[in-house]
């Protein structure tokens, strides 16, 4: 299971549910449903991580959970 953090939100233009993952530049998905989105992006996440160790680049750690102050 990854630890990274996962935006999913509706996207009007594309008609699909975009999930992001900002720790790992470029590795977003979709999906037609909240849950198929965050499925994909599940599994896009595993196949960053195996090309960035396959390219020898760096992997980030992933961040702890952020604290907001009001």
């Amino acid at each position: 299971m990854n630890k990274y953090e996962i935006i999913i939100y509706w996207s009007d233009e594309d008609k699909a549910y975009i999930a992001e993952v900002p720790e790992l530049p470029g590795c977003m998905s979709d999906g037609s449903t909240y849950k198929e989105a965050l499925s994909n992006v599940e599994r896009i996440i595993q196949e960053w991580i195996d090309t960035a160790k396959e390219l020898g680049r760096p992997i980030p750690e992933p961040k702890k959970r952020r604290l907001v102050f009001a």
